[in-house]
């Protein structure tokens, strides 16, 4: 899912729409469908899988050398 993303221009856009489906596949994993409502934090939590946000700005970080 981040392939290349140390390229890529961050907008708040796009960072929007890389938490919406890293959420959406998290939930596919567990096979928690959104009716139960267990928070998004529980869920990361229970897979040990950082939020992508974060993920995408280390890598640019890495990437640039610093």
């Amino acid at each position: 899912m981040t392939y290349g993303s140390e390229t890529w221009s961050l907008t708040m856009g796009l960072i929007r729409r890389l938490r919406i489906t890293q959420r959406a596949m998290e939930r596919a994993m567990l096979g928690v469908p959104l009716r139960d409502q267990i928070r998004n934090e529980e869920i990361r939590r229970r897979i040990r899988v950082t939020d992508i946000a974060q993920r995408v700005a280390k890598l640019k970080w890495k990437w640039a050398g610093t």
